[in-house]
């Protein structure tokens, strides 16, 4: 099957260390840069051995293969959760098995190969280890230290069979097992021929110890009875001599406790089974079997403790993954984990020792291990981009607490305080984290994928990554330039932009994104008034008018991209200034006037004519007949919704006509004290607002139909929303306003709609009453379709207006941009309208769109690469204002980067199973290359592809053999032979070719049958091939 790993033999997996490290001076696609070193001697002792750092990672993906251990070494992990085997190890999978975009969940269970599988890869690991520290001298110390912990399952009788209990029995003392003795006299070897750098005695490898584990971690089944846990674990203690701690369950809590958590931290999507709490091991006999089992332990000579905790079972009610039931770990689990840790610390007076798993991350590490939990193991995390290097910065920070003497037990005061805090604090509450869909709408392709999200998620493609890169070296000049090649209105979106892209940026996998609004506002700021001062409006001219109707931001920007190509342009507006709604309804508070003039002035530069308080009835026979050949028709939607009220509507005001007459002048607007604002939009957020910055305005009140989370304004808005002091009222309806009361209906949450949100449904005779002086409606705005129709425009019964993809309307040479077209939209939306119009009307014209290439920019290529490779696993939160240089350089540095170097399913892929390789005449940096040998299918590189597509299918495959390669569809392709005439059988679009080259990497074999069309594709996979085969050929295993 195509999701079988194929384990790899110890001597080749010791050469492809040794050549890799030497060729890209990487070991598994991890940069030596990334190795963690200890600089100092501090240890903890556990199970008496010393253990150099405190962390690693937990059983699971990350401890299943042997590259996954030598990779998590290399970062810095010293304890090793191994993978958990059991009896039935031959079980069928379904896949994907592994998503986690937020909280993780995953479908597997112990280790997918079977057990004399694991053992060989975990005695390779093993060896591996201390050869790496050996080469590097990556730790001070004399004696190892690392610590290798088995994990078993799931029954005592499973356990007892021969097959368990000889993995369990090799791991103690393997010095008789074939496994053992295979790696060390092929170590023996390699040192004796001079192959390993920094080891020139072979006797190094009779130093390493055939004792690979005294310890062990027991995970059952959910579900398992305490009297059963009890038992395996003293057969364990006392038969097989195992220092052991015990994985306990998140259920001990109890269904309410952790319903009522969730809800509370706003994870109510996430569906319980309530029969998974009744079945599992309930507090009390859990503490009755720690009773027991503490002072077993003690008479038995070896350590006991909780492994806290397991993964907490729900209902797969997504369909995120194939299974019916799923097992959550991660952000949402530490709330549950930790204040599980204080339940039983407390209990036993902080002298259980405490193995953490459970959203543990570069966040808490540092305060469970100063708590006195340890050791700390870690999955959830390093399965998101960065991956295994986020380890490293994890383990240096965990130094500054290990140079201290360690607790001698847990430290009750300081765990009640985290277990507070991730209740009550917003560190764990899930809005904190974007839930917004990271993907682009694009297919992924095999080749040149690399690409920043940030600009495919924005809506006129802004240039993210060059812009930020060009302020961090101070270009705001430059910066500044290229912004404006693509957006007229840098202030105004610097203040106000949704930012789209910042929903995209990689960083929210971190901790949140890159301040690419603030940042756009630094240089426009910075570069305004040189670039004003140096501007020539070097244009010539076409000698074609344009009238743009409308002085709002789709009006603004056609006319300015089509002066920037030589249009005679003139706006219209029906005001006295231009800027439409930004001008007249968004409040100073959000932003400043001077913004709004700055961009103004520079769309005037550009040669645009204004014509103000023009006649709003408008005539496009009359604008043609004075020789204008193009009108955009960028009108707005300035007509609020009428609020559907019975009884006085007098004191009922539209949001749009109130936000005007408030900008215009806060002090002339009376409300009275309470105020009523209907609607969950940022329409609604500005009123608001605004409405609690009126004199006598005494309480504000946002009325929502639908609950706050299912709002449609943007989260910051609503954030400031809060903080100004607003009142939110969800689920409730107003029917009725007389004598200053608004009477609202009761709302529940029923099916979903069209939109994806629970549909709001009245409960019939609930209802409830508010004393309130002015109602505003801020349910939305409408076009004023009887303009449209009146010149021709066609409208549909549903507002529906016929356009092409140019933004033209049935009325030839007739365009319709912005909220005109959209209904109420963004800044931003409006722009991309006015590029649209502008790439159709120079269609027409037969002129080409002129526009800075950001590639012409230049920068220090080793300077960003490895700043880049710094970056890569950092978590780096941003600092909220930017008002320094320092501040604003240290935001820029920030950005991944990610349409030069992406890599993110390499980062994030366990089993190293997508590597990187740099292949000459490509555009990106590098290409990604599939190992299906490696590959389980777990799906995680799919989750975190920016793209429709999943690497572990879509991109070119390695395959190591032939039924293999018939198995998985994957494009690809096999070595048959090697030598002068080294022949591949290659898998392009389904069809199968046999290629040869000769020794100058030239290709024999004649390609007839492929498309013609396609032969750069197949060219550049040939070029693939013979890279890899010459380069990294320790990939042909």
């Amino acid at each position: 099957m195509s999701d079988i790993m194929i384990p790899v033999k110890f001597k080749k997996l010791l050469y492809w260390i040794l050549e890799e490290y030497k060729k890209e001076s990487t070991i598994f696609g991890i940069h030596k840069d990334k190795f963690y070193k200890k600089l100092d001697s501090s240890s903890f002792t556990i199970f008496g051995e010393k253990c150099e750092t405190a962390m690693g990672p937990a059983a699971g993906p990350h401890t299943q293969q042997t590259p996954n251990i030598v990779a998590s070494y290399l970062t810095g992990c010293r304890f090793f959760e191994l993978k958990t085997v059991q009896i039935m190890d031959t079980l069928d999978i379904e896949k994907p098995c592994i998503e986690a975009t937020d909280e993780g969940y995953n479908t597997e269970w112990s280790t997918e190969l079977t057990v004399p599988q694991a053992y060989d890869e975990y005695v390779k690991g093993w060896f591996l280890l201390h050869m790496l520290n050996k080469m590097f001298g990556l730790s001070k110390a004399d004696e190892r230290s690392f610590v290798f912990n088995m994990s078993v399952g799931y029954d005592l009788v499973g356990i007892k069979k021969p097959k368990i209990n000889d993995f369990i029995e090799g791991l103690k003392d393997a010095s008789e097992h074939s496994d053992f003795l295979e790696c060390k006299a092929v170590l023996k070897e390699a040192i004796t021929a001079g192959d390993i750098p920094g080891i020139t005695d072979p006797e190094f490898v009779e130093t390493i110890s055939p004792n690979i584990s005294n310890s062990i971690t027991l995970s059952t089944m959910h579900g398992c009875p305490p009297e059963d846990q009890e038992l395996i674990c003293k057969y364990l203690m006392s038969e097989k001599k195992l220092h052991t701690f015990l994985k306990m369950n998140p259920t001990l809590h109890g269904y309410e406790y952790v319903k009522n958590a969730f809800a509370k931290l706003g994870y109510d999507y996430i569906t319980l089974k309530e029969e998974s709490f009744t079945h599992d091991m309930q507090w009390e006999p859990a503490v009755k079997m720690l009773d027991v089992l503490i002072p077993f332990a003690k008479q038995h000579g070896v350590e006991f403790g909780a492994k806290l905790s397991n993964t907490l079972a729900v209902l797969n009610d997504k369909g995120m993954l194939p299974t019916d039931e799923m097992y959550m770990s991660g952000r949402a689990l530490f709330p549950l984990t930790i204040n599980l840790a204080k339940k039983l610390s407390h209990k036993y007076n902080g002298e259980l020792s405490i193995s953490y798993a459970g959203g543990a991350n570069f966040f808490n590490a540092k305060q469970l291990y100063d708590i006195g939990i340890r050791p700390i193991t870690i999955a959830t995390d390093v399965l998101k981009p960065g991956g295994y290097t986020k380890f490293t910065q994890m383990a240096n920070l965990l130094d500054e607490s290990m140079a201290k003497p360690a607790p001698a037990k847990i430290d009750l005061a300081k765990l009640d305080t985290l277990a507070l805090d991730s209740m009550e604090g917003t560190t764990f509450r899930m809005e904190t984290k974007s839930q917004d869909p990271m993907y682009i709408d694009k297919k992924l392709g095999m080749l040149d994928c690399f690409v920043a999200p940030c600009t495919e998620g924005c809506p006129i493609d802004q240039d993210v990554p060059e812009y930020t890169r060009l302020i961090g070296e101070k270009r705001y000049l430059e910066a500044f330039e290229l912004i404006i090649s693509k957006n007229p209105l840098p202030h105004i979106t610097g203040y106000i932009c949704d930012h789209k892209c910042m929903l995209k940026c990689v960083r929210n996998d971190y901790e949140e994104p890159v301040l690419i609004r603030e940042l756009k506002r630094v240089a426009a700021e910075k570069g305004f008034n040189n670039y004003m001062e140096k501007m020539k409006l070097d244009v010539t001219p076409v000698g074609i008018k344009v009238a743009v109707i409308g002085a709002g931001p789709a009006g603004l920007s056609s006319a300015y991209f089509l002066a920037r190509q030589g249009f005679d342009v003139t706006i219209f507006d029906k005001t006295d200034k231009a800027g439409g709604t930004v001008t007249h309804t968004i409040p100073g508070f959000r932003i400043p006037d001077w913004a709004i003039e700055n961009d103004i002035e520079l769309i005037k530069r550009m040669g645009v004519k204004f014509e103000f308080n023009a006649d709003e009835n408008i005539d496009i026979s009359e604008l043609k007949s004075k020789g204008y050949k193009y009108i955009n028709l960028a009108i707005g939607a300035w007509k609020s919704r009428t609020l559907p009220l019975e009884g006085d509507t007098s004191k009922v005001y539209g949001a749009i006509k109130f936000l005007q007459d408030w900008v215009k002048n806060p002090n002339a607007v009376d409300l009275g004290k309470n105020v009523a604002v209907v609607g969950g939009g940022n329409s609604a957020m500005d009123s608001a607002r605004a409405a609690k910055k009126t004199a006598g305005v005494e309480n504000v009140y946002i009325i929502y139909r639908r609950t706050i989370k299912q709002m449609p304004a943007d989260r910051e808005e609503l954030d400031h929303a809060i903080k100004d002091g607003v009142i939110f009222k969800e689920l409730i309806n107003p029917v009725s306003y007389k004598d200053g009361i608004l009477k609202c209906q009761v709302m529940k949450l029923g099916e979903a709609d069209s939109s994806g949100r629970k549909r709001p449904v009245p409960i019939e005779g609930k209802f409830v009453e508010m004393q309130i002086s002015s109602v505003l409606s801020a349910i939305g705005e409408l076009v004023d379709y009887d303009i449209l129709k009146a010149n021709g425009i066609e409208v549909d019964d549903k507002g529906n207006i016929k356009i092409d993809e140019f933004k033209e309307t049935n009325v030839e040479n007739v365009f319709i941009a912005g909220d005109a077209y959209r209904g109420p939209s963004t800044v931003v939306e409006s722009i991309a309208d006015g590029q649209a119009l502008t790439n159709g009307i120079l269609a027409k014209e037969g002129i080409s769109l002129e526009r800075i290439n950001p590639e012409d920019y230049e920068f220090d290529y080793d300077t960003r690469i490895n700043e880049i490779r710094y970056k890569k696993g950092v978590i780096n939160p941003t600092i909220e204002v930017l008002t320094t240089d320092d501040e604003i350089f240290a935001e820029t540095k920030r950005c991944l980067e990610c349409n030069f170097i992406c890599n993110k399913c390499v980062e994030v892929c366990p089993n190293r199973a997508n590597i990187s390789i740099k292949v000459p005449g490509f555009e990106n940096e590098n290409q990604i290359l599939h190992l299906d040998g490696l590959c389980n299918e777990c799906g995680n590189c799919e989750t975190f592809c920016p793209y429709d597509g999943a690497p572990y299918k879509d991109k070119f495959t390695l395959f190591w053999n032939d039924e293999d390669m018939k198995v998985n569809g994957n494009d690809g392709f096999l070595m048959i032979s090697e030598g002068n005439n080294t022949e591949f059988k290659v898998r392009v679009n389904g069809k199968i070719y046999v290629v040869n080259f000769d020794n100058t990497g030239k290709l024999l074999s004649c390609i007839s049958d492929y498309e013609i069309a396609q032969k750069a594709e197949f060219d550049s996979l040939m070029n693939i091939i013979w890279w890899t085969y010459k380069n990294h050929n320790f990939l042909f295993v």
